[in-house]
Formats: structure tokens, sequence, C-alpha cells
């Protein structure tokens, strides 16, 4: 005959099993999870004359006498959508014009819509901008010089830079090298979407990526 005391003593501990599993799926949820394997491009889809893996890079490149893109391009990860999150990825321009694309859509054509963390060989390295719909957002126009500056100040010209993009609900928040560029309150903004990379129209350019990973929030 199996006592009382058994039983209280199977069902404590099949609780803690149960909480056990429960804290360890939600410390892997918490955990940064890479997004590019640093071997090819699994997992993402773009234009394959566009697009391709070096040296353990992300490699995106209009010159050296491909043909000239009449759009931007993008390369999608093809995984899932992401709504709230932590993305983190770094970045070297060569020269021209990219982004990273999150909270986006993907349309035809290697075509992608939606906010993007701007990278330029110009002012607007560290803007937030949205592709295709709303372009450049107010705030960028009403920051003061001041604050544009030490954005400027921020980017390490022909060399990595890491960008720190978060997602919780209509906040969001860019950091370039440490520097927090952007953390607004945006309720027209996405909320879930795609994460991708872009090239852009205009004279040949060349842009790396590496070192993309992502946590996703509660």
């Amino acid at each position: 005959m199996i006592s009382h005391g058994f039983h209280r003593i199977a069902l404590a501990s099949l609780m803690a099993l149960t909480i056990s599993i429960t804290a360890l799926a939600d410390h892997h949820k918490s955990e940064f999870k890479p997004l590019f394997n640093g071997k090819d491009l699994t997992g993402w889809d773009g234009d394959p004359k566009l697009w391709s893996v070096k040296d353990g890079v992300i490699v995106g490149i209009t010159q050296g006498g491909r043909e000239k893109i009449r759009q931007n391009s993008f390369l999608s990860y093809t995984g899932k959508t992401y709504d709230d999150f932590v993305l983190r990825v770094k970045v070297k321009l060569l020269n021209g014009n990219s982004g990273v694309q999150f909270r986006s859509e993907q349309r035809e054509d290697y075509v992608v819509a939606g906010y993007q963390a701007d990278i330029a060989d110009n002012q607007y390295f560290g803007m937030l901008y949205e592709e295709r719909k709303r372009g450049i957002l107010p705030y960028w126009n009403e920051m003061s010089a001041e604050g544009k500056a030490e954005i400027a100040a921020a980017v390490k010209k022909e060399d990595w830079n890491e960008y720190v993009i978060t997602c919780k609900g209509d906040q969001v928040k860019m950091e370039l090298n440490g520097v927090t560029t952007l953390d607004f309150n945006d309720p027209d903004g996405a909320k879930e979407g795609i994460i991708a990379l872009q090239l852009h129209t205009g004279p040949p350019m060349e842009i790396h990526f590496k070192d993309i990973e992502i946590k996703e929030l509660d």
C-alpha cells in the first residue's frame, strides 16, 4: 500500500521538475541566438548575384562589374518574424548606403518595407528610417545639431560598428557603438516583422555584416 507521504513527495518532485523545465525554457528564450552561422547564407534569402559569405562575414556588393541594381535590394532572414527583442549586429560600410531592417515586411523581388537602422557614408548613420513607408521620421528633423553631431562622432568609418536595437511594444531604442541614437515611442510603427539587410541603389557600394544575434523578450 502506498502511503500519503509518498504521494506528497512524488507531487512535490513533479512540481519541482515542472518549475525547473519552465525556468530552463525561459532561460533559453532570454539568451542571444545567432541568426548567421558564419559559414553560408542558410536561413537567408536575397539576390545571389549581390550577397555572399567571405571569411565568416556576409558581404553585399554592387561594384566590381556586377549588374547595377534598379531598386534597393535586401537579404532577408527567413527563419521567423520577431516582435519584442534585442538585436545585435556588427557592420562595416566601405562606401554607399545601407541599413538593418527590423519589424519589416517582405515584398516581391527582394524588396523589404519597414523600420531601418540607417547605415550611410553621410549624416544619416544612426537614424531610424522607414523604408517604403514614412521615410525620414519627424524626430530626425527636430533633433538638434548637437545631437546629430554626437551620433556622427560615434561612427567608425570603414571599420566595424555595432548596432543594438531594442523593441518592446511601441518603444524603439537604437544604440550605435554604445551611444543611444534613438529612444522613442512609436504607436504607428509595426509591432512585428522580419530582419533584413540592405543594398542601396546608386553608385557601386560594398557592405559587410557579422555577429548577427537576437534575444527575444517576454
